[in-house]
């Protein structure tokens, strides 16, 4: 059983394969994540979507402090080496590594970024897959995405203005054919979409097939 729990914004926690990882830990500076970073004892794998201050977070220190394995772009993991983490992995669109008995692929984000390309990510293990899309606006590959990694949990921004919002997400969920997802990147700043009512709303419409999982700050779940 894999266990994922939402930190808020678009940090995650996601317990598989015996192995904790977590994709854009934004938590001291973040003003809806009920964690800090110094309470992050363990994790092995660190990803980080693209260079953003609000994804790239806190992300460094927690590999220094765990050992944990940063993986990103080639250039964010140069800069992340350049910082002092010891083990990284910089790899780029398309291409995938193993870690620690769960396997990365990384996939494509329509977005912008200083360091490399910004980035969704495919994580599997025990049988189970999560796509996390990343900061991205809707795009008519993610059916591909869907249709190759067939996602357990796709996690997906709603918040619009900096990502896509409820409409435009609804029909990415359409594309990609997960059997649940959770939403993220809203209520964070006041330009986000406060609430997930709209995105529960066309799902139920264009997607009814799959569950909507609304997680508070801290709130987990298994699957």
């Amino acid at each position: 059983m894999a266990r994922i729990t939402w930190f808020g914004h678009a940090a995650f926690q996601i317990e598989i394969a015996g192995r904790t990882v977590l994709i854009d830990p934004w938590l001291d500076e973040n003003p809806t994540s009920p964690t800090k970073a110094s309470q992050i004892r363990k994790a092995e794998i660190v990803y980080v979507t693209h260079d953003h201050g609000d994804h790239l977070g806190d992300a460094i220190n927690i590999c220094k402090n765990t050992g944990a394995v940063f993986v990103s772009t080639f250039e964010l993991g140069n800069y992340a080496r350049e910082n002092g983490v010891k083990n990284v992995v910089g790899l780029n669109i398309g291409g995938y590594v193993d870690v620690k008995d769960v396997r990365l692929y990384m996939v494509q984000a329509f977005h912008t970024s200083q360091r490399g390309a910004p980035t969704g990510v495919i994580l599997k293990g025990e049988g189970k897959t999560v796509y996390h899309a990343g900061d991205t606006g809707i795009f008519g590959d993610m059916h591909l995405i869907g249709e190759l990694y067939k996602p357990d949990l796709a996690l997906v921004p709603i918040g619009g203005y900096y990502t896509m919002g409820a409409f435009e997400a609804a029909e990415a969920v359409k594309l990609i054919k997960p059997k649940a997802v959770i939403p993220m990147h809203y209520r964070t700043f006041p330009v986000l979409a406060q609430s997930a009512d709209e995105f529960i709303k066309f799902v139920n419409e264009k997607a009814s097939e799959v569950k909507v999982i609304v997680l508070k700050p801290g709130e987990s779940y298994q699957f």
